[in-house]
């Protein structure tokens, strides 16, 4: 039995046009070269100059029509082409993707056997490479990055990977995946290995005790007899639609417009998890945010990430990313020192990095706790909740606000800072 894990009711079936392209055709990456378009125009393949980024580009599919081109699949380069870089349709070896000196940056990898005959870029969003007999060699809906259209299925095995950032096309932290077991999972993975933490999302869908119950395919489909989120209804025929792994974790449904007046954009129809700043706990390694970072969840359940009083970015580019300290502390630095009241303590309510523990004391009591880890020379950070002190040290990680925590936080931040 075949049971599709996830599905949107579309109102509209979706058309099978598409535009040829024939071999020996090329594509360069320079500001006035023309994409290939999909029979509708809905959909272009071929080089974005990437803003602020001056002379590289992305070899990617968009859609067409609408103002901010926005973009459902990338080839995973790792790194953005320079200009004049070069795709060309080949009959031995597909897509090929050229630097200016001819070092190849990609290719496609076709799974069927036989030449290329053609390229064709669907309306449905796919771009294909075809065998004379029109069979299907490779195509970018087998090859997901971040982004499912309407009519694209992922298999056993398959996932999707987020970017690392609004901006940055190389494979980000966050996976979602359809494991052999049928089981339908969003994890993080430690870069730049590929190993998997624990699921912060499943839907459980393993065989269990009910022979068939197995997920077997993650399907945005036009219907569907078992549907993953109940999100709204979207029409396919006035809307264009898409899932997306956002580069925050979030996967999330969008659609937008055919035909808009003034300003327009993407409209969220739902995503998952409901709070994922609760819901990610990793064992080893960074959360949602990055080490000694605060997350919390805006209305719209896209995290964002501080750094406490006393820190700051590692890098300032990426507000996602770790935190250091502006001061230096250890037990050594503090011996050496000519002062002795040498901190103060930041105190944060309903906030916790619950994964950094070196010590427990219970029962305690609140401002027996925050003198405790001042006079403690490894402590960084103390919690306190429910008659319990855990003393922490530094690298802090899975930091969170949660409002049902009822805890205090006190952060230890030296005075000379």
């Amino acid at each position: 039995m075949e049971l599709l894990l996830f599905s949107i009711f579309l109102l509209l079936s979706i058309s099978a046009n598409s535009a040829n392209i024939k071999l020996g055709s090329s594509l360069s990456a320079t500001e006035n070269s023309s994409p290939w378009l999909s029979d509708s125009g809905d959909f272009a393949f071929g080089f974005q100059q990437l803003k602020g980024q001056g002379d590289l580009f992305l070899l990617c599919i968009w859609y067409a029509k609408i103002p901010d081109k926005t973009v459902v699949w990338y080839a995973s380069t790792d790194q953005p082409v320079p200009r004049q870089s070069k795709l060309n349709l080949t009959s031995d070896q597909g897509l090929v993707l050229t630097s200016l000196q001819g070092q190849v940056l990609w290719k496609s990898e076709p799974f069927g056997l036989g030449d290329v005959s053609q390229g064709v870029m669907s309306d449905s969003g796919s771009f294909v490479l075809q065998s004379s007999s029109s069979g299907t060699l490779w195509e970018s809906f087998q090859d997901p990055r971040d982004t499912l259209l309407p009519s694209q299925i992922i298999e056993r095995g398959g996932l999707l990977s987020s970017r690392q950032s609004e901006t940055n096309y190389s494979k980000g932290r966050f996976q979602l995946r359809l494991q052999q077991d049928g089981n339908l999972v969003l994890n993080t993975i430690n870069l730049p290995t590929d190993f998997a933490n624990n699921p912060y999302y499943s839907t459980s869908t393993t065989d269990g005790t009910v022979p068939g119950s197995a997920g077997k395919q993650l399907a945005f489909n036009q219907s569907g007899r078992f549907i993953l989120v109940d999100g709204n209804i979207v029409s396919a025929k006035d809307n264009y639609l898409r899932v997306t792994l956002s580069f925050d974790g979030i996967f999330v449904q969008y659609y937008h417009p055919k035909s808009w007046n003034g300003n327009v954009s993407w409209t969220t129809s739902w995503s998952i998890p409901d709070n994922i700043c609760k819901s990610l706990l990793v064992d080893a390694g960074a959360g949602v945010c990055g080490l000694n970072s605060i997350c919390d969840v805006k209305s719209d359940r896209r995290p964002t990430c501080v750094c406490p009083k006393g820190y700051s970015l590692l890098d300032p580019n990426d507000v996602y990313g770790h935190c250091k300290a502006d001061f230096i502390q250890g037990c050594k630095e503090d011996e050496l020192s000519l002062k002795k009241d040498l901190y103060e303590v930041v105190e944060l309510t309903n906030v916790d990095w619950p994964t950094s523990d070196y010590v427990q004391l219970k029962p305690f009591n609140g401002d027996a706790c925050k003198e405790s880890c001042l006079q403690d020379c490894m402590c960084s950070v103390a919690i306190f909740r429910d008659g319990t002190c855990w003393k922490k040290k530094l690298p802090l990680s899975n930091g969170r606000v949660d409002s049902g925590l009822n805890s205090r936080a006190f952060i230890k931040v030296r005075k000379d800072n």
